[in-house]
């Protein structure tokens, strides 16, 4: 046997682990790095499964084509020359913007950077995007907006380091568990406060000193009414604001607006609570905000994100140690799609695409000319533009947006609607029942490259098998779809001359080797072979300079529940299972812990309702109805239904709401209108 070092392929906490490996080249177990900085010889439940997935019997070993109706086998040239050979035929009829591409924050940064490369240098188009657009791109606008860098501000070790820390939209014990057994740790063995600020009562709130069960979607009203009692009770950092900031004069008009009494209503909890915790946490020393999708996935979560920023600085608690603004990433690599590029409007490094010198920079790179200058199509917008007809060709890698987009129906059909759909993946999914091809990918037991974690920290993906059937390595089968285009500037002989080139036109990556990240990698901004990483940004001064304020006033949600249908829906994960459950749910432990698809209600609304603990019930909103098993209980507050999304026979976001933020274009999968009954 032999063991390798790699790092999880589940959520973005990045915890590194040995993968066993027998004589028959099969994953065989997993074991913790003791050396770790973050797994300290330690994993959840997924993790320890990790391997489980790797050989199972569904996995896609060959290319398959549609020929007459039917997905039938095929050599991987028939396979290629018929993805270049499509996308140059419907882009020569329809325009270079008629097809589009999805990367994935599953796949490797180098992987990552070479779909965004094929799409703007071979196939001149800046539709390009990935998943991040569903869970983050909130934060990546919002806290670029304010600091000047929309990514993490801390690492995970500052979760022992803080003196108080707020929790908000985020199930972190469960969703990000190692991260959340620091939040406990600190809390219970140094004195730590904590807040949680969560309509459920997640099991954080178990420990915590407040638990505030605001109403979902009234983010905004509650951070104003925190910074109203600060900013009138003199708790804010004077020194900070004066020296690091500007804009502060505009944030105190807004929130002057939101007396404790005023914001309390529109949250649907009491003056006290507010005031008392503006007060824990403004008069904590070192103060850490931590949050995840139950911020971001609102029509407003740009403006929700700017909030937790504009508290942060207003009580001084960015740049050190300890204190910071922290989204934690839901998936291995979603920071590091981002940082890649594979974003409708950015190069490498968040370098913009409308800027004439980046656009310089990549030409020259690239030995290309006239890359395109206009932002592209994002997830959300492409889809839309599929069902109208203006997109005609779709290549996904590693994404499975039957299931993780909102309405389904509607993103049915748009996929209906295309004339030529790729799928490339390790499962057949939702999706890749639509496709024309079929591409058979490796997973990161198969392959080499980097993921970077929630903290920014870029670490090795090791090969430990070989991959399984013909299936092939991501960043492998893009450079050969790159070559038969005629393009050949995408010949690699490894995944570290990927990443030597990623750093040469990527400042915050322009230290970044295979050599160096070894052990326990590199957190960016990392600019030369000397640098030693940045643990903490924004110390000393922030990315954009000063900081800005960036006030928001409160908007409601899209859809608010009524007669019809009067009940909040919201959606999220579950501790046994990730994203859309390709990989857990082929894991048998984890499948078998959590094996149906489930809708929690409180105790007294299912009374009510005549509804039984563990009975089948149809959850219904505008877009449809799903069967799902119902689980009484009161981690759901009164009028609020929660459902998992990784379920396929019983898929959430069948429900969700469509509805997008205004500018980072993310649907509004956190609340919508529904109503609930018995089968």
């Amino acid at each position: 046997m032999k063991r390798v070092l790699t790092t999880c392929p589940y959520c973005g906490t990045g915890c590194m682990f040995y993968l066993v490996v027998d004589d028959d080249n099969k994953l065989i177990g997993v074991e913790a790095s003791t050396e770790h900085v973050v797994a300290q010889g330690k994993l959840c439940v997924k993790g320890w499964n990790a391997h489980h997935f790797v050989n199972h019997p569904d996995r896609l070993t060959q290319p398959m084509v549609r020929r007459n109706g039917k997905m039938e086998p095929a050599s991987w040239d028939e396979a290629l020359d018929l993805v270049v050979g499509k996308l140059k035929e419907i882009q020569a009829e329809h325009g270079n913007d008629s097809v589009a591409f999805f990367s994935s924050a599953k796949t490797t940064n180098e992987e990552n950077y070479l779909m965004m490369k094929l799409a703007r240098a071979v196939f001149k188009t800046n539709n390009v995007d990935h998943c991040a657009r569903l869970c983050h791109s909130s934060t990546v606008l919002g806290l670029a907006a304010t600091f000047g860098s929309g990514a993490m501000t801390n690492s995970i070790s500052c979760m022992e380091q803080a003196d108080c820390i707020l929790v908000t939209g985020s199930n972190t014990t469960e969703q990000h568990p190692l991260i959340g057994s620091r939040i406990v740790r600190n809390v219970l063995e140094n004195g730590a406060k904590l807040i949680v600020a969560d309509n459920r009562k997640i099991r954080l709130a178990r420990i915590a000193d407040i638990h505030v069960r605001w109403k979902n979607g009234t983010d905004v009203a509650f951070l104003n009414g925190l910074m109203n009692v600060i900013i009138a009770e003199g708790l804010e950092d004077k020194e900070f604001v004066a020296s690091r900031t500007e804009n502060y004069e505009e944030l105190k008009k807004v929130v002057a607006d939101y007396r404790p009494e005023r914001a309390a209503e529109i949250c649907g909890i009491t003056p006290e609570e507010i005031v008392q915790v503006a007060r824990m946490f403004a008069r904590a020393k070192r103060a850490m905000i931590v949050y995840s999708m139950g911020i971001t996935q609102h029509t407003h979560g740009v403006d929700n994100v700017k909030s937790c920023a504009n508290l942060a600085m207003l009580t001084g608690n960015v740049g050190r140690p300890g204190t910071g603004v922290n989204p934690l990433r839901g998936q291995n690599n979603v920071q590091g799609a981002c940082d890649m590029g594979a974003l409708n409007g950015v190069y490498s490094g968040y370098q913009k695409v409308i800027d004439p010198v980046a656009r310089e920079k990549f030409e020259k790179a690239w030995s290309v000319e006239n890359l395109p200058d206009k932002p592209g199509l994002t997830v959300t917008t492409a889809i839309d533009a599929a069902a109208d007809g203006k997109l005609k060709a779709l290549y996904i890698m590693g994404e499975n947006p039957m299931l993780s987009d909102p309405d389904q129906n509607h993103v049915r059909k748009a996929l209906e609607k295309l004339d030529f759909l790729v799928v490339q993946d390790i499962f057949p999914t939702p999706t890749s029942e639509y496709a024309d091809v079929i591409l058979p990918a490796a997973s990161y037991a198969e392959k080499n490259g980097t993921f970077t974690s929630t903290e920014r920290r870029v670490q090795h993906v090791r090969k430990a098998i070989e991959p399984i059937g013909r299936s092939r390595a991501d960043w492998e089968i893009l450079c050969d779809v790159a070559a038969r285009a005629g393009y050949a500037g995408m010949k690699y002989n490894s995944a570290s001359e990927i990443m030597d080139e990623v750093a040469s036109v990527t400042p915050i990556y322009g230290g970044v080797s295979f050599e160096r990240i070894d052990q326990v990698g590199l957190q960016w901004p990392c600019t030369d072979k000397e640098h030693p990483g940045t643990p903490v940004l924004h110390s000393g001064k922030f990315a954009r300079g000063l900081g800005a304020f960036s006030p928001a006033a409160y908007r409601p949600s899209a859809e608010l529940p009524d007669e019809e249908y009067p009940f909040v829906l919201s959606t999220g994960r579950c501790y046994f299972h990730f994203h859309t459950g390709t990989m857990t749910r082929r894991s048998q432990l984890l499948h078998r812990e959590e094996r149906f698809p489930y809708v929690e209600i409180n105790p007294k609304d299912a009374r009510e309702l005549e509804i039984h603990d563990r009975r089948w019930v149809h959850v219904t909103t505008r877009r449809g109805t799903v069967r799902a098993m119902a689980r009484v209980t009161d981690v759901a507050d009164r009028g609020v239904l929660f459902m998992p999304f990784h379920f396929e026979e019983g898929p959430a976001n069948l429900l969700t709401n469509n509805a997008l933020d205004p500018v980072a274009k993310i649907p509004e999968y956190k609340i919508c209108a529904a109503r609930v009954r018995s089968c």
